[in-house]
C-alpha cells in the first residue's frame, strides 16, 4: 500500500553534512522533533557509499515512522526499500521508474513551471518539487520562480508539490501560501544552531497556516450556502 504522505516539513540531505557520521545525529534530532519526511541526497558518493549511508538512514526513518525518499537513484531506492524516489527533470522517467518500483512507490519529481508540472502528472509522479523558491548554495546553477512561479504550479496542476531552495523560517510560510503543501529544506535545519527547535517552529508554523486555509474553506462554504439558500427564496 502506497504511504500516506506528509509534506510539511521535508528534510533533505546534501553531500556536504556527510564530511563525517555527525549528519546521524542531526537528522534523528529534526526526526525526532518532527520533520515529516525525508530524502537521502548525497550527490558525489559513489554507489556502495550511497547504499551503506542509505540504509543508516533508512534505519532512523524507520524509527520514527517517517517515509524515505532516495535523490535520482531508483536503484538505491529498490535496495533499501525506500518509500519512492525523486528524480530531476535530466534523471530516469517517472514512468521507468514506477515500472521498476512499483504501484505503491512515491515518485516524486521536480519542476520549475506549468509545462513541466503537467507532463509529471501525466507521468503518473505523485507528488512535484519546485523551484527554486530563493537562491540556494545547494543548487547554484538553477533559475529562482520565486513565490509567483510557485503560485502558477498551484494553478495548473492538482498533484501536491513542496517548494525548493533557499527556504528558511522566515520565508517558510510565505511557500505555504503559495500554495504549497510543504517545503523541502536542507541547511536551514542541517545548518541549525538548534535543530530540534527550528524544526518544532516549522511545525507549528504548518499547524497554524492548516488552521488558517480550514478556517478559510468553511468560511467560504458558508457562503456558499448562504447564496444558495438566497437563490432558492427567489
Amino acid at each position: 500500500m502506497k504511504p500516506v504522505i506528509d509534506y510539511n516539513i521535508y528534510l533533505v540531505t546534501d553531500t556536504v553534512y556527510f564530511k563525517d557520521d555527525s549528519i546521524y545525529n542531526k537528522l534523528e534530532a529534526a526526526l525526532s522533533a518532527g520533520v515529516t519526511l525525508l530524502q537521502y541526497r548525497d550527490k558525489s558518493a559513489e554507489t556502495r557509499i550511497l547504499y551503506a549511508r542509505a540504509l543508516k538512514v533508512k534505519a532512523l526513518c524507520d524509527k520514527y515512522r517517517v517515509p524515505l525518499i532516495i535523490n535520482d537513484r531508483a536503484d538505491i531506492a529498490f535496495a533499501v526499500q525506500a518509500a519512492g524516489v525523486h528524480l530531476g527533470q535530466d534523471d530516469l522517467p517517472p514512468l521507468i521508474a514506477r515500472r521498476m518500483l512499483g504501484s505503491d512507490a512515491v515518485i516524486g519529481v521536480s519542476a520549475h513551471n506549468a509545462d513541466e508540472a503537467l507532463k509529471a502528472e501525466a507521468d503518473t509522479a505523485d507528488y512535484l518539487g519546485c523551484g527554486a523558491v530563493y537562491a540556494t548554495a545547494t543548487k547554484k546553477d538553477t533559475s529562482v520562480i520565486g513565490t509567483e512561479g510557485l503560485s502558477k504550479i498551484s494553478a495548473a496542476t492538482k498533484l501536491p508539490f513542496v517548494g525548493i531552495g533557499g527556504i528558511t523560517l522566515e520565508n517558510y510560510k510565505a511557500v505555504l501560501q503559495a500554495g504549497a503543501g510543504g517545503a523541502a529544506i536542507v541547511s536551514a535545519i542541517l545548518g541549525a544552531d538548534d535543530i530540534c527547535r527550528t524544526v518544532r517552529k516549522l511545525k507549528n508554523m504548518a499547524l497554524e497556516a492548516k488552521s488558517v486555509k480550514t478556517l478559510t474553506k468553511q468560511h467560504s462554504q458558508r457562503q456558499n450556502l448562504k447564496f444558495k439558500n438566497f437563490v432558492t427564496l427567489y
